[in-house]
């Protein structure tokens, strides 16, 4: 085994202090205290909670040989416009049945024809709105 050779080790650390400063040479358990322990242990808990989150919301279920993730399977959808009674499985409609209760179809139809009315001082002819606002 190689010996070390103390004067480049030496002459090595004053380059480095020359070059960085002391903070660079300082040994770092030299500003370890309790209190920095303390925050340390309580930063590794939180972690470790959210870690065991992470874990229970992606562990994985076998159903009919293929894994699914358990969030998935507690998600429900509806794909069900109250209006018209169509299932959609257009995106375009995802976003109109979360804002206005009602697939893109039906939002032509009741939201949209009623604003037309409303910026026209005009009452509608279809009556009232059925999908919500």
């Amino acid at each position: 085994m190689k010996e070390k050779d103390w004067d480049y080790i030496v002459k090595l650390e004053k380059a480095i202090k020359q070059k960085y400063g002391d903070l660079a040479i300082q040994n770092p358990a030299s500003f370890w205290d309790e209190e920095k322990e303390k925050k340390y242990i309580e930063q590794l808990k939180t972690l470790y909670k959210k870690e065991n989150t992470y874990e229970r919301q992606s562990e994985k279920v076998e159903i009919n040989g293929i894994l699914i993730s358990k969030k998935l399977l507690n998600r429900e959808t509806n794909r069900k416009c109250p209006e018209c009674e169509k299932y959609s499985f257009k995106s375009k409609d995802d976003v109109y049945m979360t804002k206005f209760n009602c697939c893109y179809e039906c939002y032509l139809k009741y939201v949209e024809v009623s604003k037309y009315y409303e910026r026209a001082d005009l009452k509608p002819r279809l009556g009232e709105n059925k999908c919500q606002k």
